[in-house]
């Protein structure tokens, strides 16, 4: 069976990367846009480091803001609307997973709107056209939903999360400029951050894996790794590493999938409203001890790229052990809690394993399991 692999026609990296935004919706004929943005961006001046080039080169555009950390149903319906209204042709979104996410949803309902009900977007959506034209702005370092052919949204009335996987829904223009992601606080940073370890750590596990992704993981674990410490602290090196670091992760995990860390993350970010970074560090290393009897083999090239001491001189389970501790080690050095005591209640832990199983991302998981299983892992946890 063939590997397929699915990437941004065009991205552009490092310091000054936004100077390349109007050229690109200028090169592609496009007359207004709509900036799809969260409120504390626009409130803390982020997102104006965008529209003041916009302004400057007369580019016409209206803002959408109306975004959640976990956006909604609702969200997308009403940046639908707003798109109609602002008669936009193209969107340029600047954020996190939150703005990419609902500005993927408004740009595959744009085009096709016979996917207007919002939910029948989950799982693989049989789209016909490709979004509008979007140009992805991450201001942090962790969701490469700029890259990324996934977004998940909240449906609050269920009170559960769905994955919408799309080829259709991919910007056509990724700009990852690390001064985008200089006003992070640490905090922000460090769920990001280990929310792209996962990604790339899942990624490199998942029963989809292919020797294609296997690089772009190992690398971003690299990176990521020997990055996210300096980025918490403020360091400009560091920011640049996970700015690098988080797309390549991206790179790899859209096209082979993710596990079981990322589907019981979820839902406690629908019910809680746990930041979803800070879920997936709490549950990675829970997640890796239970996958380590499939698939513990690989845990040594992760070590080795983490930069374990000695981990070639170890046998597969010392090195696997290893591996996980120094997962432990690097999410505590930024902050992230252990477990989940004071977030998971006993009484919600059969509907969060419920819908854990029932995830996209649980299939991808190289361990078959079960919401039993899943339960009492949850309730490991706390």
């Amino acid at each position: 069976m063939a590997d397929r692999i699915v990437l941004n026609p065009v991205s552009y990296h490092g310091k000054g990367a936004v100077e390349n935004i109007v050229p690109e919706l200028t090169a592609h004929g496009k007359k207004k846009a709509l900036v799809c943005t969260d409120a504390s961006l626009l409130k803390f001046g982020v997102a104006q480091k965008v529209t003041d080039l916009l302004d400057k080169a007369g580019f016409a555009y209206e803002v959408y803001s109306d975004i959640k950390p976990n956006p909604t149903i609702e969200n997308v319906q009403n940046g639908v609307a707003a798109f109609k209204k602002a008669q936009a042709d193209c969107i340029v979104a600047i954020g996190g997973g939150s703005a990419m996410d609902t500005a993927k949803a408004i740009g595959i309902i744009a085009e096709n709107p016979e996917f207007a009900d919002v939910r029948s977007l989950e799982g693989v959506a049989p789209t016909k056209k490709h979004a509008t034209f979007t140009i992805a702005v991450p201001t942090t370092a962790g969701t490469a939903a700029e890259v990324t052919i996934n977004y998940v949204i909240t449906d609050v009335e269920k009170k559960r999360k769905f994955v919408c996987v799309d080829v259709n829904d991919i910007p056509e223009v990724a700009v990852v400029d690390p001064d985008m992601m200089a006003t992070m606080p640490k905090s922000l940073t460090a769920a990001t951050g280990m929310d792209a370890l996962t990604h790339a750590i899942e990624g490199y596990i998942t029963k989809g894996h292919c020797a294609i992704s296997d690089m772009f993981h190992l690398e971003a674990i690299r990176l990521i790794s020997h990055s996210l410490r300096g980025a918490v602290a403020g360091c400009d090196c560091g920011r640049e590493g996970m700015a690098l670091g988080q797309y390549i992760a991206g790179m790899g995990f859209s096209n082979v999938g993710l596990g079981i860390v990322h589907s019981m993350a979820h839902g406690l970010s629908a019910l809680y409203d746990t930041p979803h970074g800070v879920a997936c560090a709490i549950l990675l290393p829970c997640g890796l001890e239970y996958n380590a009897p499939v698939a513990g083999k690989r845990y040594r090239a992760i070590g080795k790229a983490m930069g374990v001491d000695g981990i070639d001189q170890m046998d597969d389970e010392a090195a696997a052990k290893a591996t996980v501790a120094a997962v432990k080690k690097l999410s505590a050095d930024v902050g992230i809690p252990a477990d989940l005591k004071g977030i998971l209640k006993e009484e919600d832990v059969q509907f969060l394993a419920e819908s854990a199983y029932a995830d996209a991302c649980r299939p991808g998981n190289p361990r078959d399991t079960s919401v039993e299983e899943i339960k009492a892992l949850y309730r490991s946890m706390m």
